[in-house]
């Protein structure tokens, strides 16, 4: 904890040094940059856009999360389809969600249907690839041991490889939760009138540099925040499948 407080301390005080060369429109120091958060708070924007992005985030992430894991599940545990699909899914998980903005815009509109859609794209790859490791890691003895003892296909699947796979789940989910911030901000910055790449993106225009230190550190927090409950919820209640923060990370 202290050496966390003490990198912050070192990088603002860095941050503040750098500012004393600069134009404030340039590099504002922090001050200014608190200044023209408190700006933002008091219109009112800060909150809004902050609350429209997770809100999309969310959405997006949940949906993504909640069809990849099954169908990482399914295609890890069938052979054939492992062999199947695995160029596919090597192929898109390579192509960042920013490279089909443009046609989702085109196919799916302004709208939030093509924000939530590639959030879901940005998640569902890597929550899949995670899921499709953790089956084959099973230990294929247990897999053995619970065929012998009469279990069917669905109970090993229910009670020895669904419980074995939950960590890979679980940090799928949280490499696809950061996955699904970067591609809001894309879309926010190119279809969208709030949220906080909308803002990010339109400080420009009035040179308010402040504003968009003030977007970029709300949404490191927000993302901070969000893995934190994640951690959190994941600790108490996944405890038993093997899930529980080590040092950090």
């Amino acid at each position: 904890m202290a050496s966390g407080i003490a990198t912050w301390a070192i990088l603002i005080l860095l941050w503040f040094l750098a500012s004393l060369s600069q134009d404030e429109t340039f590099l504002p120091s922090p001050l200014e940059t608190v200044q023209g958060t408190k700006e933002i708070i008091t219109n009112g924007k800060l909150l809004l856009f902050s609350f429209v992005s997770l809100k999309r985030v969310l959405i997006g992430w949940s949906i993504g999360t909640l069809v990849a894991a099954p169908l990482g599940l399914v295609v890890g545990r069938v052979g054939f389809l492992r062999k199947l699909v695995e160029p596919f899914v090597n192929f898109f998980r390579f192509i960042p969600a920013m490279a089909f903005l443009t046609l989702f815009l085109m196919w799916f509109g302004v709208g939030e249907s093509s924000k939530l859609i590639l959030i879901i794209y940005g998640t569902v790859f890597t929550v899949m690839v995670n899921t499709i490791a953790g089956v084959i890691a099973v230990d294929p003895n247990r897999i053995n041991s619970a065929r012998t003892l009469g279990a069917s296909e669905w109970q090993i699947i229910r009670t020895v490889i669904w419980p074995s796979i939950i960590p890979y789940v679980f940090t799928g989910a949280r490499l696809g939760l950061g996955g699904s911030f970067s591609s809001i901000i894309a879309a926010e910055m190119l279809a969208s009138k709030e949220g906080l790449g909308y803002l990010i993106y339109t400080s420009r225009l009035y040179f308010h540099t402040d504003w968009i230190f003030a977007g970029i550190i709300c949404l490191g927090l927000l993302g901070y925040l969000s893995d934190k409950l994640l951690r959190i919820l994941g600790n108490h209640l996944l405890k038993k499948y093997g899930v529980h923060e080590k040092v950090g990370f």
